[in-house]
């Protein structure tokens, strides 16, 4: 389990000091804000869907190391993925966050397989979800901001 943990914190800070598709996508076919009031942290998400496929994704906003990995992490692994393998994407990520009985398949989830230890600190789920609520809002092309509250 410790190796878990430094493997947790060494890519959640490389994450945190260099994320990846970090900035906006002009122009873009899909778009939401996200919003956590507790801890800070804002995201805009910005997706390029053609044909059903995710050609490009990037984020932008202010928020803790945790929230910011996240949303790193969640863009490298969804580009180039369909929007239903996004969707399930999200899902196998929340029941990795939220569900104490989840038995992560590492295989599938690869270096988001680091969160598992998220879901022991239930202010940090929303911190590690934030993104991907985010992404999913803006695949369902609603207007309205994600909340963490």
């Amino acid at each position: 389990m410790d190796e878990l943990k430094e493997l947790y914190q060494q890519v959640i800070l490389d994450h945190n000091r260099a994320p990846r598709n970090f900035g906006t996508l002009e122009p873009h076919t899909h778009a939401a804000e996200g919003d956590n009031p507790l801890c800070g942290d804002h995201i805009d998400i910005f997706i390029n869907v053609k044909d059903g496929v995710i050609e490009d994704i990037k984020f932008s906003g202010e928020g803790c190391a945790i929230s910011k990995a996240s949303a790193s992490l969640m863009t490298s692994v969804l580009k180039g993925k369909t929007v239903e393998e996004a969707r399930k994407m999200f899902e196998e990520f929340h029941d990795l966050v939220t569900k104490d009985d989840y038995l992560p398949d590492f295989d599938k989830l690869g270096k988001l397989a680091v969160f598992a230890g998220v879901r022991t600190f239930p202010v940090r789920v929303k911190c590690a979800s934030l993104a991907w609520h985010t992404m999913l809002q803006a695949l369902k092309e609603e207007e309205q901001m994600v909340s963490t509250e």
